[in-house]
């Protein structure tokens, strides 16, 4: 994890879901989390500084969104529901 995703840090058994206002793959998995009743905070890489960097850091230089940030500080890249699930049981 490094010092620009550390701010975005969520709480255990949460995740911080980067997107943008144009993120197709975003506006999916959305509404997945919601019905799978995952907990999950929204920040659009376009409302804050430095947006495309966090997500670079995050992503060894690659600005994909969604990007998710779980607790332990490891990362998924536009992953799928059952990743996103998998990722949580595994960390706790």
């Amino acid at each position: 994890m490094s010092a620009d995703t550390a701010e975005f840090l969520p709480e255990a058994g949460e995740v911080t879901m980067f997107t943008t206002s144009w993120c197709g793959y975003c506006k999916r998995l959305r509404p997945q989390l919601d019905q799978a009743g995952v907990a999950y905070g929204e920040v659009n890489i376009e409302d804050i500084p430095n947006g495309a960097q966090v997500v670079e850091a995050a992503n060894g230089g690659n600005q994909t969104v969604p990007t998710l940030l779980f607790s332990d500080g490891s990362t998924l890249t536009n992953p799928s529901l059952a990743q996103v699930k998998d990722q949580l049981a595994a960390i706790g």
